[in-house]
């Protein structure tokens, strides 16, 4: 541990860790189920086109998330466009969306040629309500709300979709953080028309890349098989276009070992979160977004807000005082969508309308959790961070500033 300020990896010392420990999951399977399954992949010859581990996955996804459909897709954000398409959303029509999310969240609304309404959301979740959502409603042109479990917490579904009813508008929701947790007792998955998952190699439950659209909506289902590709299809209805968003076996056969897996990695993370939680408790400044109580949560991320007065500085600086000891902390979302290219050009009038957004952006990180990150790497995670802040008057002022990319 160092011992003294001059031992920091950011003048140029040795790091803490001789490797990098990277925020995201990256939790594998076994070596020798990995080569028993695609060794079968290649023995059947059959690499994609809805094979029959394609469709097992599905099958299984259903079962996990008390869904009647789960439709795999190449990614979440093809995933999410298609949603868009499958929907009937009209080219040129308005979604209220949260600035507060991923990129992909917003440009799959572009590819699908929708304009987004950003809406800001509140302090404590993190997540839209139907309280910052009702004052966009009347915005001419709104077809649409496209609502964002964040962290593996829901945001409002029933209040979302009640509001919806009432402006006779579609509601689907971007649950990409939120497989395997519930919403008032219910799975994520079967709430609005549909809702997209994403399996992407940093997510606890991965197909290496990939995502999926959960419905229990026979007509939407047959229209998003249409779209996805000419395979799968069970009857071929009327859809604008082609979406070409096949799932390969491989990423099936990746996908079934993951959900095999899957319990036991949730149980891994929670345990990381709560050494965390533990670890930090006593440190002013620091704020953790924990599950909601009473419901199953998959514990994905473990994200923290640094109050720069109370811990003695602000967040990006203690993110770069971390990255130099190769402990991969990760900034969320920076900036907010608002403020990203093309958006900030194309809809000016949201630049100073979102102030929750804005000031979480300065204040939001992720901690390294997964299968890579041992017990004793958050000891040491968290006996860094108090050190920091134990001489943060000494480090304010004396870090350089970072040079911030253009968005």
């Amino acid at each position: 541990m160092k011992k003294n300020l001059s031992e920091l990896a950011i003048w140029g010392n040795s790091p803490i860790f001789e490797n990098q420990i990277p925020v995201g999951q990256i939790n594998l399977p076994s070596w020798e189920y990995f080569c028993d399954s695609f060794h079968d992949l290649f023995e059947r010859r059959y690499y994609t086109n809805h094979g029959v581990l394609t469709q097992e996955f599905e099958e299984k996804l259903c079962r996990l998330l008390g869904t009647r459909y789960a439709l795999v897709m190449t990614n979440a954000t093809i995933a999410l466009s298609l949603a868009c398409k499958g929907l009937n959303l009209p080219v040129g029509g308005k979604v209220i969306v949260p600035s507060f999310t991923f990129a992909a969240t917003v440009q799959a609304l572009s590819w699908a040629g929708l304009e987004p309404v950003f809406c800001d959301i509140t302090h404590h979740s993190h997540l839209i309500t139907p309280d910052t959502v009702a004052p966009l409603l009347d915005t001419p042109g709104v077809c649409a709300i496209l609502g964002v479990h964040l962290w593996g917490n829901a945001c409002d579904a029933d209040g979302l979709t009640k509001l919806a009813k009432e402006r006779d508008i579609s509601i689907f929701f971007d649950a990409a953080h939120a497989i395997g947790c519930t919403h008032r007792g219910f799975s994520i998955g079967g709430f609005g028309s549909c809702e997209v998952f994403s399996f992407h190699g940093t997510k606890i439950l991965t197909s290496t890349e990939g995502g999926c659209i959960t419905t229990n909506d026979d007509d939407l289902a047959e229209r998003l098989r249409n779209l996805r590709s000419s395979y799968g299809r069970r009857m071929t209805v009327p859809i604008p276009i082609a979406g070409y968003g096949r799932f390969s076996e491989a990423q099936a056969a990746f996908g079934l070992l993951s959900l095999e897996d899957f319990p036991k990695n949730c149980a891994a993370n929670e345990k990381r979160m709560h050494l965390y939680v533990e670890g930090l408790r006593a440190v002013p400044g620091i704020r953790f977004l924990l599950p909601t109580p009473g419901e199953r949560h998959n514990y994905q991320y473990v994200v923290l807000e640094i109050e720069e007065k109370e811990f003695g500085l602000s967040r990006d600086a203690l993110v770069r005082i971390l990255e130099a000891e190769n402990v991969l902390v990760r900034r969320y979302f920076v900036p907010g969508m608002h403020r990203c290219v093309p958006y900030k050009t194309q809809f000016p009038q949201y630049m100073n309308t979102l102030p929750v957004t804005d000031a979480l952006c300065e204040k939001v990180m992720q901690v390294p959790s997964g299968q890579r990150v041992t017990d004793g790497d958050i000891t040491v995670i968290c006996d860094l961070i108090r050190f920091v802040h134990t001489h943060a008057k000494k480090l304010k002022g004396a870090l350089p500033k970072r040079e911030e990319p253009q968005q």
